[in-house]
């Protein structure tokens, strides 16, 4: 037996008397394009479950470079700010440098 429910041996018959093939039964068709539907709604979820996994690695990652960038942020910032000390310190140490290299100006 089908799975119309006629059996496969009796003609089938369209309107006017007609004979309908399978492919020309809109049952057939319908159950095609379900099939065919189904089939894509299910590849589609399986790539938006692959994506949204992939999203969610991608901002852990972003998450991660957040971080280090700050961390990198903050180590610049502490040695530019090291650096200014060591610039004004060698300024001081020249500074007394040339003072006591200096001719004295009152002989």
């Amino acid at each position: 037996m089908a799975e119309s429910g006629r059996d496969d041996k009796r003609p089938q018959s369209g309107i006017g008397g007609k004979r309908v093939s399978d492919n020309d039964d809109p049952l057939r068709k319908l159950e095609e394009k379900v099939g065919k539907t189904f089939e894509l709604i299910k590849q589609t979820n399986a790539e938006k479950l692959a994506l949204q996994q992939d999203l969610e690695k991608l901002r852990a990652e972003s998450r991660e470079r957040a971080k280090a960038i700050e961390a990198q942020q903050r180590e610049l910032v502490a040695l530019r700010r090291e650096r200014e000390e060591v610039r004004l310190r060698i300024e001081k140490l020249l500074q007394r440098i040339d003072a006591l290299t200096a001719p004295e100006s009152g002989a």
